[in-house]
């Protein structure tokens, strides 16, 4: 008899632990889906402005004459990983870029990528890793517009 009676008395103070650990447990939980959601957003924003930015490059390079130094500047505005070392800019044929009025009288057209390897490291606490972004590439034609300078 005595078993059972402290039995009931252990039960009546426990009774409210299993929701009290699935709501430390859920809300746990949920600050790590939301760190996660956010950081998704994050790269999905870095790789929409790595693409935006092969975009302005190859936009620079079609109209302006021919310096690289000048567009992966501009690249680098609009996202700080991408430099004259994670960028590729062709043109074609090769040789045309040479000097400016070479480039406007023979370039055909003007290719402009984000070289493969180029990491982001992300901001999720204790998880420190890194992501690649994909190898956005952008081709235009070259246009013939007499610009000596871009800015």
């Amino acid at each position: 008899m005595k078993v059972q009676l402290r039995h009931r008395y252990q039960d009546r103070y426990q009774r409210g632990t299993a929701l009290v650990e699935f709501a430390l447990i859920t809300s746990a939980g949920f600050i790590v889906v939301l760190f996660a959601v956010f950081e998704l957003g994050r790269l999905l924003f870095i790789f929409n402005t790595a693409n935006e930015a092969t975009r302005l490059g190859a936009r620079l390079a079609t109209v302006c004459d021919a310096n690289a130094t000048l567009i992966t500047q501009r690249m680098s505005q609009l996202l700080p990983q991408l430099n004259a070392s994670t960028v590729n800019l062709q043109y074609d044929p090769p040789s045309c870029a040479a000097d400016s009025a070479t480039a406007r009288a023979t370039c055909r057209s003007v290719t402009v990528s984000v070289k493969p390897g180029t990491m982001v490291n992300t901001y999720i606490p204790l998880l420190n890793f890194s992501v690649e972004i994909p190898p956005f590439t952008t081709t235009l034609t070259r246009e013939a517009m007499d610009s000596t300078s871009c800015i």
